[in-house]
């Protein structure tokens, strides 16, 4: 299957996001923010992130087109 560069933009997207998914700025800070500790503010921003880049990223059509799926077929016809 051919992709469009349109679809590879978000494979370093997601390394990205791997990445950063580990708050390894954080390790070792013991800073509390309202209660909680720095590093759960970070997992709650970063999931955040996540989910809006995931919503773009199927809004996109990326997913679909991932999948196999032609966007095009209507739902009865796919293989």
């Amino acid at each position: 299957m051919r992709r469009s560069r349109r679809d590879l933009v978000w494979i370093p997207i997601l390394a990205v996001l791997i990445v950063f998914a580990v708050p390894w700025p954080l390790w070792g800070v013991d800073l509390v923010v309202a209660g909680l500790p720095v590093w759960i503010w970070w997992h709650i921003v970063w999931l955040g992130i996540c989910s809006i880049l995931f919503w773009r990223f199927v809004a996109s059509g990326a997913w679909e087109r991932g999948m196999g799926f032609d966007p095009s077929v209507e739902g009865g016809d796919r293989p």
